[in-house]
């Protein structure tokens, strides 16, 4: 059987910023419209990325877990 880790509310509620999300927005738009990234943009786009994955996967767990308390 998995182990149960238990979540914190509050860090289940966690959203970006509006200034973080609104950089990863830049740097995609500018890729998307034709812009090599440098790596150091490539780099930080992927760790927002990473980051927003795992925030939506931690609310749907919560979600989930919610769902069947």
């Amino acid at each position: 059987m998995p182990e149960v880790v238990e979540i914190p509310i509050e860090l289940t509620k966690f959203q970006l910023p509006e200034a973080v999300h609104a950089r990863l927005q830049f740097l995609l738009d500018r890729q998307d419209s034709g812009h090599t990234l440098s790596q150091n943009e490539t780099q930080e786009a992927q760790g927002l990325i990473d980051l927003a994955e795992f925030l939506s996967l931690l609310f749907l767990r919560s979600q989930r877990v919610q769902k069947f308390s």
